[in-house]
């Protein structure tokens, strides 16, 4: 497995300071993360998104959901404290280990839902993007068109 060095870049990221360490913990996840539990991650629309988990053998109070600063944490506690003791298995293939998954998520993306159904745990997002940083149009005049605004009328009206 190769691992790359992003920091000769850090000089010409001048002010994307976050860009530049989203890459480099982007190239260090893939590397150490692990396959479980396998998830999907959906868009639903330009706005919409759904992260969808199989978490067989969870229940919602062995699941928790986080977020904190742009970061997206899903953890589940060890399922098989419930598993029969007296029980031996001849071969255990079904995964009962915790976890715990990670996604970044982008500026203004939030969590509006989560469900667990079947043993798919399925996460709501929706992007919210603030009416100030949406984009506006702005309209153009031809230079010899001279902008006309009201002027006051000279008369004052009596109350």
């Amino acid at each position: 497995m190769r691992t790359y060095d992003f920091s000769p870049l850090y000089r010409n990221f001048v002010g994307f300071d976050r860009m530049a360490n989203l890459i480099d913990a982007a190239s260090q996840a893939s590397a150490n993360t692990a396959s479980y539990p396998p998830y999907n991650v959906a868009r639903l629309d330009e706005d919409s998104y759904r992260i969808e988990l199989a978490v067989a053998g969870f229940d919602t109070d062995s699941l928790e959901i986080q977020t904190h600063e742009n970061v997206l944490t899903i953890s589940g506690s060890n399922a098989s404290d419930t598993a029969n003791d007296e029980v031996e298995y001849l071969h255990r293939g079904i995964a009962e280990r915790g976890f715990e998954r990670r996604f970044q998520l982008a500026d203004h993306v939030r969590v509006t839902g989560a469900n667990l159904n079947n043993g798919l745990l399925v996460i709501t997002l929706q992007r919210e993007v603030p009416e100030a940083l949406k984009p506006r149009t702005v309209a153009i005049t031809n230079s010899d068109q001279k902008l006309i605004t009201p002027k006051p009328s000279g008369k004052a009206k009596a109350a």
